[in-house]
């Protein structure tokens, strides 16, 4: 691993290994994607606190280098990029309420940008800026192809709604549709049921867009006519989970009609906890969807000074899954499932059997030193993305750390530091 640039110690480890880490230059990740080009991998990160986008060289993921940061819009948060088919896709949105002062005074941006990765993937080229009414876009989804599936809050709507463009001209994007929860249309009359509606992104897989839909649940959509899509059904888990965010991601897991569903803990208020959050397995079957399992509560080492990750403060629970997206170059979504849990860092469950979802391994590396943002107001490790690569590396973000590149290794090892 690269000495030159110091890696956090670890507090707790099982079956992972620490390969690698890069500081970004004081420029902590955020939302993370992945091209492969000329015999090089590069990771493309978005940063919560300074606008623009960290490019880093893991061809060796040993020593992960920073190769460029390109620099975003003042004043807009730039932290949700999708990485496919040599085109960067961007989240353009208005930061969140007291963040301003490290990003600039100027007018926020809304929207999303289009970068052509295939010249120079190092110094991509900008193609177009599709700008929007209302504070932007969140998490997004491109795969490849024509598509662009986005979580937009536009002017005239409660929270975000789900947006379909065609990038088939990547210098002139177009909308092709939309669709939202009744309720979410104020413009149009609507009384909303809910604070918080869609989260994204909208998964797209086969003819079905699967929505993590904030409050309302999981929406499954019918968009084999991408024009006009169709709702094929919800599934509501009530008031479980965070009271803010709700169903923050819905991941299909290929081949074995089941899918992996989270909240998000929220909760970072000191002295006080989310509601019981929840990572559930949902089985498929034709319209047909119902949760068969959860996923065990992760538990700190014995000999820690707190007994729960709820006692170590700021915000514990899930957060991102690592998701395939059909891209060559990184690992499928199979029997293991890689997320981040804030607070207890990386978490990676077996859902070999659907039906008893297992613990297999964890990483949780100790607490920042320095500074980089306002949040969390205690200082505490923050793991917020999870990728990984078809040789099986994993990357990790923390917001006030740089990017950690971690192994799976099941042979039974435990660390404590």
């Amino acid at each position: 691993m690269n000495s030159s640039l110091t890696a956090p110690g670890i507090v707790e480890a099982r079956n992972t290994r620490l390969v690698g880490y890069h500081d970004l230059d004081g420029r902590p990740a955020f939302k993370l994607g992945m091209h492969v080009a000329g015999g090089r991998r590069y990771v493309y990160a978005g940063s919560m606190f300074h606008p623009g986008w960290s490019v880093i060289d893991v061809t060796d993921p040993e020593e992960p280098k920073l190769a460029n940061f390109i620099p975003g819009p003042p004043n807009t948060w730039t932290i949700q990029m999708q990485v496919a088919e040599s085109r960067m896709v961007v989240g353009l949105e208005h930061p969140a309420k007291g963040w301003t002062d490290l990003v600039g005074d100027a007018e926020p941006r809304a929207g999303v940008m289009i970068w052509d990765l295939s010249a120079d993937p190092v110094s991509p080229k900008l193609l177009s800026e599709y700008p929007m009414p209302g504070t932007g876009t969140h998490r997004n989804f491109y795969a490849g192809g024509d598509i662009v599936a986005l979580a937009a809050a536009l002017e005239g709507y409660q929270h975000r709604i789900a947006v379909f463009l065609d990038i088939s001209d990547p210098s002139h994007p177009r909308e092709v549709s939309r669709w939202w929860w009744p309720g979410q249309h104020l413009a149009g009359g609507e009384t909303p049921e809910h604070q918080v509606y869609m989260h994204g992104p909208a998964y797209i897989h086969g003819n079905r867009a699967y929505l993590s839909y904030g409050r309302v649940g999981m929406v499954v959509l019918d968009i084999s006519d991408i024009a006009h899509p169709q709702l094929v059904s919800r599934l509501s888990f009530g008031d479980l989970g965070s009271s803010r965010p709700g169903c923050h991601s819905v991941v299909p897991i290929p081949g074995k009609q089941l899918l992996v569903v989270n909240s998000e803990a929220h909760q970072d208020e000191p002295g006080e906890v989310d509601p019981l959050n929840y990572t559930f397995v949902v089985q498929e079957n034709g319209d047909d969807y119902k949760v068969i399992s959860a996923f065990p509560m992760p538990r700190p080492a014995n000999g820690l000074p707190y007994k729960n990750y709820y006692e170590k403060g700021e915000r514990f629970g899930p957060h991102n899954q690592h998701h395939h997206q059909g891209q060559p170059w990184l690992a499928p979504n199979d029997d293991l499932v890689y997320m981040t849990y804030f607070n207890a860092g990386l978490r990676i469950f077996s859902i070999e059997d659907p039906f008893m979802p297992e613990e297999v391994g964890h990483f949780v590396p100790e607490d920042p030193k320095i500074r980089r943002g306002p949040v969390p107001a205690k200082l505490v490790t923050q793991f917020e993305d999870v990728l990984v690569d078809d040789r099986g590396y994993v990357y990790c973000s923390d917001k006030q750390h740089g990017l950690f590149v971690l192994r799976y290794e099941p042979d039974g090892s435990d660390e404590h530091g």
